[in-house]
């Protein structure tokens, strides 16, 4: 049996492990989650992701495990910048705080699933088509410059295709339920409102894979690599959420920092045929942008505040009318 072999098995194996006992033991009671629990989660999903490099540095040699760390970093730094969309997604239908990682635990659950055919979709269309590389390479460009002249966030989840249909089909209660996304009322099964909420982070998850997907298959084409690197950043989204939930405001260059990272990678890709960056360089070169826009957002940050606010109180969102 191959080392990779092994290293496959054993990620098969330590996934379903990690959801269980996050779910099963460590937030098997529903509360809200503070930030100094939800940094110690942080902390413990980066560790856990820092071991397998390791190990994949032993097994598997130096430049795989460099790979895993700069599409581990990348895509965790591109979850970061989708914090603000679960913000409003939570804030727009008033989820109780309590109830926001059960939300996402499962949100994570079908990411991993689309992450996965995505993934298996882009390196067998690269495969065949090997100048599709380039489509992807000007996409990555294209998507950074657009991040870096958007002015601000213009997603409204209301007018997600699949929470309209929802509203409209599914038999449902008026409010939450706890934290039950069914319930049975007089002998009728009724979907909550936490089902759409669930829905639509799911459909915009697949949003943040059109960006993600391509940015992976910019470092590496190593199917191993590219799966576990993504999973593991999937994985320690939850934490992140409620760990900078509190500091995603003050972050407020981060956009142009992760369009850098993207316009980078997509001239890497550009370039894959004329010229070779060593995995540690672009390792590098990324940690490097997300430093700088991590500092210059605390040293130099604008007059104007930020405009991202996670406020309670707003009533939970009726049924649509047909």
């Amino acid at each position: 049996m191959s080392h990779e072999t092994i290293l496959w098995i054993v990620f098969a194996v330590l996934v379903p492990v990690v959801l269980v006992l996050d779910l099963g033991v460590f937030q098997r009671k529903a509360h809200v989650i503070k930030t100094r629990e939800a940094l110690l989660m942080t902390m413990g999903y980066i560790s856990l992701a820092l071991i397998f490099a390791v190990v994949i540095f032993f097994l598997l040699g130096s430049e795989r495990a460099y790979t895993f760390l700069t599409g581990y970093i990348v895509e965790w730094s591109l979850s970061m910048d989708n914090l603000f969309v679960f913000i409003l997604i939570f804030t727009t239908f008033c989820v109780p705080q309590e109830h926001r990682h059960r939300v996402l635990f499962w949100g994570i659950i079908g990411a991993i699933i689309t992450r996965g055919i995505f993934i298996a979709t882009g390196l067998t269309v690269i495969e065949k088509l090997e100048w599709v590389i380039y489509i992807f390479g000007a996409f990555l460009v294209y998507t950074g410059f657009r991040i870096a002249v958007k002015k601000d966030h213009e997603v409204d989840p209301k007018k997600n295709v699949f929470f309209r249909l929802g509203c409209k089909y599914l038999p449902m209660t008026d409010d939450y339920r706890g934290g039950k996304f069914f319930t049975r009322e007089k002998g009728r099964l009724l979907a909550t409102p936490l089902v759409l909420v669930l829905v639509v982070i799911e459909t915009t998850d697949v949003v943040f894979a059109v960006d993600s997907i391509p940015a992976i298959l910019s470092i590496t084409l190593d199917s191993f690599i590219v799966y576990s690197s993504n999973i593991f950043a999937i994985l320690g989204l939850r934490a992140l959420f409620f760990a900078l939930v509190g500091m995603t405001n003050k972050l407020v260059y981060l956009s142009y920092g992760l369009a850098a990272i993207l316009v980078f990678l997509g001239i890497k890709m550009l370039g894959s045929h004329f010229f070779h960056i060593p995995v540690p360089v672009s390792l590098g070169i990324v940690v490097g942008i997300l430093c700088f826009a991590a500092l210059t957002s605390f040293l130099w940050p604008p007059k104007k505040k930020g405009l991202l606010a996670d406020e309670p109180g707003e009533k939970t969102p009726d049924k649509e009318e047909d």
